[in-house]
């Protein structure tokens, strides 16, 4: 659906704003806080209209709207820009990695944890050959999301079942570099409010397989998505060393 230049603004403005305060968001705060050159009745009336269309949605508890996976798709896909990932970042991975670029299980372990440490989420590391790392759990408690105890129990069940992950990784579908799943598209109970972007690496069966992060659908796509994009292709560039 191609939506008019005033909505993808609009769309976008919400889904900045869900990003930075994990709040359902309301047509009176983006009246006062944004100059958008519309009246606060065009406002509401364009919110009603993109829930309408599905990309936004409106908890039961909020007046306030929250963006949907096909929401939050479009903002990743046409409305959202990249930040390139700074030089001294891609310094501090690739010399983090370094040691371990020999010995495939301990540089997928360390590179969780780095990954971990760049973007603040829970990060997984998953290999063809069937070993799984994982690092930052206690990462995920930083987010409101998981105040609710059955969706954190949720998601730090999924670490422990190594078939669940999989399962996850195999609803990716495409030749991406960088793989996103949102909401319903995890398929499990209590994950609507979870997203996971992964990358794959190397190439065949041996040592190849995916690294990425899990955590909130609200997640600062614009700064995650190339810094997982640079652990893959790092990983990549070390397997042809293997």
């Amino acid at each position: 659906m191609e939506l008019s230049e005033r909505k993808k603004q609009l769309l976008k403005t919400i889904i900045d704003e869900y990003i930075e305060t994990a709040e359902p968001v309301g047509s009176e705060h983006i009246v006062e806080k944004h100059s958008l050159g519309v009246s606060p009745a065009t406002v509401r009336n364009e919110m009603v209209a993109l829930t309408a269309d599905g990309f936004l949605k409106q908890p039961h508890t909020s007046a306030g709207r929250v963006p949907t996976s096909l929401g939050l798709k479009t903002y990743i896909n046409d409305l959202m820009k990249e930040v390139a990932l700074p030089v001294k970042d891609e310094v501090t991975i690739k010399e983090s990695l370094w040691e371990q670029r020999f010995q495939f299980h301990k540089l997928l372990r360390q590179a969780a944890r780095e990954l971990s440490a760049q973007t603040g989420s829970l990060a997984i590391a998953y290999s063809e050959d069937g070993e799984f790392f994982y690092a930052g759990t206690s990462n995920i408690l930083d987010y409101p999301e998981f105040i609710d105890l059955d969706l954190t129990k949720t998601v730090l069940g999924l670490v422990d079942q190594q078939e669940s992950l999989e399962a996850i990784f195999d609803r990716a579908v495409g030749d991406e570099d960088v793989h996103i799943l949102l909401g319903e598209e995890l398929g499990g109970d209590y994950l609507e409010y979870c997203g996971v972007v992964f990358s794959p690496f190397g190439s065949g069966k041996k040592n190849a397989g995916v690294i990425g992060i899990l955590g909130p659908t609200r997640m600062q796509f614009s700064r995650v998505i190339p810094t997982v994009r640079y652990f893959g292709d790092l990983l990549t560039e070390f397997s042809r060393n293997w």
